[in-house]
This record gives C-alpha cells, structure tokens and sequence, in this order.
C-alpha cells in the first residue's frame, strides 16, 4: 500500500515537472487500465507527447502556484525554531549572568565582608543591657544575662546560615 502511493504521487510530481515544460510524460502509462491484463499494464514503461496548443497559461499557472507553495512551505517557522530560540536566549543569560539568582546584590557584593554589629548597634545594647540590670533584682539579672547569651548564639547562628 505504501508502495502503491509513492508510485502513484512520483507519477504525479513526473507529469507536473514535464508538463510545464510542455510536454506530457507518463511512467507506465497504462498502470490503471483495467481492461489490459497484468503484463500488458506495464508496457510500454514511459511515454512522452508534445501538449496540445493552448496550454501555455495554464502551465504557467500551475508553475507559478506550485513554486509559491513551496516557497511558503520552507519559509513557515516550526515548534523546534520556538526551542532554539529559547535555548539560545537561556544559554546567553547564563553567560551573562543575568538569571534570577537566589541572592540580593547587596548579599553579593557583601560576601566577603565579616558579619559583624556596627559600634552604634552595640553600644545601644549595652546601654539597654545596663538599664536592664539596674532595675532587676540578682536572680532575675542572672536569668536576664542567659537569656541574653542563648539569643545572642542564636543571632549568631542565624547570621551564618
């Protein structure tokens, strides 16, 4: 069956290239005339006649729509141009490095610098430290500095992940 229909569409594409040059050119000719018997259908294998007169624009119809055709066909962009095009674009963002990343630009340009308070940070909480302990009594002060120490190794830990 598939032989059948590659036989049939190269007959067809053979008398349309010939055809437009004016001349009519059959490969076995009489394949589907059902009144020869099985050798007789293949005899003579081609055959080609001059066109008749009068057939100049309709060739040249036929030309022109059949070229356009293809040209049209070529030049229509496919799912796989989508796929380049956005591999291309990724690949020159990861280049560029201009992918979404998972750091402030701040954080980027600070990555080497320590993690440490400023001195205004820790003189404000010395201050409120001090002010702390001089309103608590001795076992709320002791209770107030671990406190103090588990929220500051917090703060630490914190600060390195």
């Amino acid at each position: 069956l598939i032989f059948i229909f590659f036989l049939c569409t190269s007959r067809a594409l053979l008398f349309l290239f010939v055809w437009v040059l004016g001349w009519e050119c059959w490969f076995l000719p009489n394949l589907f005339d059902e009144s020869l018997g099985f050798v007789e259908s293949f005899v003579p294998v081609i055959s080609i006649e001059k066109t008749k007169d009068g057939q100049l624009m309709y060739r040249v119809g036929v030309f022109v729509a059949f070229f356009s055709f293809c040209y049209w066909a070529v030049t229509q962009p496919s799912e796989f141009d989508g796929f380049v095009k956005g591999q291309g674009d990724f690949i020159k963002d990861l280049y560029a490095g201009t992918l979404l990343s998972d750091m402030s630009q701040k954080d980027k340009e600070n990555i080497d610098k320590p993690k440490m308070p400023s001195l205004d940070d820790l003189l404000k909480k010395l201050e409120s430290e001090d002010e702390e302990e001089k309103e608590l009594s001795e076992e709320e002060a002791a209770e107030a500095l671990l406190n103090s120490l588990v929220e500051d190794e917090e703060d630490i830990d914190d600060e390195e992940e």
